[in-house]
């Protein structure tokens, strides 16, 4: 009580006090909160220990094993063959469950009409209004966008995790439409992978706490082989593939990790078929049996080498159509009015259309439209022939009897089914590829190709029904083999997919036939500078792809940089005073310096870096500043200099391959100048909206 009144008369006196106390009070407050901290109760603290050492050790175990980069390719693989696997799957319930509704519609006309037109339109519809409500560059193969991705081109919206999820949805739905629209995935998967990649390359260097080891594009090459390896479990072909449709300029230092992630993805996509007990065991994806003694007589080369050419000029007049009509579609302005307004409904009509003309009872029984994609395949390449089923159809095993009356239906013959097939089946692709939604256009052209190859083989079946010898009977399923091998191959100017028939069948006894098919397919295709497929693609939409540039107009090739050169910005001489130099650190934003033996003869000597002069300059900052730049610097001799009449497609080149962002262009060993990274960019640009 005294204290009180004593701080009532004395308030200057009481308020110090108070403001003792209350620092004291806080201090131990803060005491106590530390001591509090530091002994806090925490369960199992041993246990905890015990798990953060095991942790410890399996890291330092990994890293002495191999670096975290291959740990993310390996990652990589298996996540992308998850996807594809659970993708196939998903598809595949779906499918099931319209067959058995349009089944179980069976007498009734105009239900089964109902179910099989309004199926293909509504989930077409879907897939298109969700990839392009989510991300609207879902939309299309992807494979073009992706391969200017690896030319450095910028493009961020392609790489995003709501595209990835867009795209993966959107593609489930056109896959779930089935031979209907006649679609498939290799290009959309491909393109998933690689949006799989740039996750894994952001995650590899968050792990490493921001340093970045391995460069973004080695990542998204190795992504992009895993895509195709994935999709069919076949992982050299899958790489090789990568290498020519994707890589212009390709890194060897890529191969390894290229070969090892999609190891990792096929194994994984071959043993989850296993494990759901859709295989009994690690095989072929369209496992073949053909005869391993005679597989084919030495004649018979002569035939393949003719369907090579068959494939090639076919190849040639499809991807003709392919750029006429999409060139129409951009162009005429009622459906370029609709495509810009409303997709969902362009979608729905086409497939509305295409569900019309494949029904069964009205033209879709002469192109065995009842049929799956993977029946359709699995069919063509059976080997045995058609003309000996036709002599005794009696008493065939499912699904061998199911195929042969989809191919062989009444008032029909297969061969009749077979040409109308092949007939029809390219207008209707041309007219399928139209469509705004994710999509792949491999599977259907290899298919194709397939049908085209029986069809030749079991022209052959029947003209040497007895065999050529007696010993060499004809095997129509090797034609068919050797043929979606050819059209495809010529199709994408690819001779990989030689290969990718061989691993996904199994059959290594018509490799020979398969790669002589191939290269005469794709000698035709390429004759007088024809674009690809995705050449075509991208020349349509206009992306940045020097190579489809040149390709479709090979003027190009000889066009000079002399014309796109720019100064070089602040240049130093040897003879380069430091107060000079100061100067030129404050006002300059470069990170590189060229220079040359004098401003007036502009001798390029070499370059010098910025921090090095920064560092010299601050050590140095006290002493005299009349000392040379040769005096206090070492200067860097340049190692790739370009000339003026160095084309824009050798500096394109030569950037591609070592990384350099400047590069330095000289005349007789004097300077004229630089052409960036940035500009080359912009060069591209401006010849794609020309050409």
């Amino acid at each position: 009580m005294e204290q009180i009144c004593v701080d009532v008369d004395c308030p200057e006196k009481n308020e110090d006090q108070c403001t003792h106390q209350n620092k004291t009070d806080l201090g131990s407050a803060e005491e106590k909160l530390i001591t509090s901290n530091e002994h806090s109760w925490k369960p199992w603290k041993h246990a905890r220990s015990r798990i953060r050492e095991c942790m410890l050790y399996v890291k330092k175990a990994m890293v002495s094993l191999g670096g975290m980069e291959w740990y993310c390719y390996a990652l990589l693989g298996i996540l992308t063959a998850l996807m594809s696997f659970f993708m196939d799957m998903t598809v595949a319930k779906l499918l099931n469950a319209y067959k058995w509704l349009y089944g179980g519609l069976k007498g009734h006309h105009l239900l089964q009409f109902l179910c099989w037109v309004l199926y293909p339109t509504c989930v077409c519809a879907l897939s298109t209004s969700f990839s392009h409500s989510i991300c609207p560059s879902s939309a299309g193969s992807g494979v073009p966008e992706v391969r200017s991705i690896l030319l450095g081109m910028d493009m961020p919206d392609y790489l995003s995790l709501s595209n990835l999820f867009a795209k993966l949805v959107g593609l489930i739905c056109t896959l779930a439409s089935g031979s209907t629209v006649f679609l498939g995935k290799v290009g959309p998967f491909i393109h998933l992978s690689t949006m799989v990649g740039a996750f894994m390359n952001r995650l590899h260097v968050s792990c490493r706490g921001g340093k970045q080891r391995v460069a973004k594009g080695e990542m998204l090459v190795v992504a992009a082989a895993v895509g195709v390896a994935s999709c069919f479990g076949a992982p050299v072909s899958g790489v090789l593939f990568s290498i020519e449709v994707l890589g212009t300029h390709y890194s060897v230092r890529n191969y390894c990790p290229c070969f090892f992630a999609a190891a990792c993805g096929a194994i994984t996509f071959r043993l989850l078929s296993v494990c759901s007990k859709d295989q009994e065991t690690i095989h072929a994806l369209f496992k073949t049996s053909y005869p391993a003694e005679v597989p084919y007589h030495p004649f018979e080369v002569f035939i393949f080498a003719l369907l090579g050419l068959i494939c090639g000029v076919i190849s040639c007049f499809y991807l003709f159509c392919h750029r006429w009509a999409l060139r129409f579609v951009k162009k005429n302005k009622p459906i370029s009015r609709l495509l810009a307004t409303e997709k969902a409904l362009y979608s729905a009509i086409v497939a509305f259309l295409l569900a019309c003309f494949t029904f069964y009872h009205s033209a879709g029984r002469f192109i065995a439209a009842e049929l799956t994609m993977k029946q359709l395949l699995t069919s063509l390449l059976d080997s045995t022939s058609w003309y000996t089923i036709s002599l005794n159809a009696t008493g065939l095993p499912e699904p061998q009897n199911t195929f042969w009356q989809a191919w062989n239906p009444p008032g029909g013959s297969y061969f009749q089914t077979l040409g109308f097939f092949i007939l029809m089946k390219v207008g209707l692709l041309v007219v399928a590829c139209t469509l705004p939604l994710p999509a792949g256009y491999f599977m259907p052209v290899f298919v194709y190709g397939a049908a085209v190859g029986r069809f030749v083989g079991e022209g052959t079946a029947y003209l040497f029904s007895d065999g050529i010898t007696a010993n060499s009977l004809i095997n129509p399923g090797g034609y068919a083999l050797a043929g979606a091998a050819a059209y495809s191959g010529a199709v994408t100017h690819t001779l990989s997919p030689a290969l990718l028939a061989l691993e996904m069948t199994g059959q290594c006894t018509h490799a020979v036939p398969a790669l002589v098919a191939t290269l005469v397919s794709y000698a035709v295709a390429r004759a007088k500078h024809r674009p690809s497929f995705y050449d075509g693609i991208s020349l349509i939409k206009k992306l940045p792809h020097l190579p489809s540039l040149i390709r479709a107009c090979p003027k190009l090739a000889q066009v000079q940089i002399k014309q796109f050169v720019i100064p070089a910005g602040a240049v130093l001489e040897k003879a380069e005073r430091l107060t000079s130099v100061q100067q030129i650190l404050n006002t300059s934003i470069e990170t590189e310096f060229p220079v040359v033996n004098s401003h007036e003869s502009l001798t390029l000597l070499g370059t010098v870096i910025k921090t090095q002069l920064q560092d010299f300059l601050h050590e140095h900052r006290n002493e005299d500043f009349s000392k040379q730049l040769e005096d206090v610097c070492s200067i860097r001799p340049v190692r790739l200099q370009l000339t003026p009449e160095t084309s824009v497609k050798q500096a394109h080149c030569i950037m591609c391959v070592t990384g350099e962002q400047r590069l330095f262009v000289t005349e007789s060993g004097r300077l004229c100048g630089v052409i960036t990274w940035k500009e080359m960019k912009k060069i591209i640009e401006e010849m794609a909206k020309e050409v």
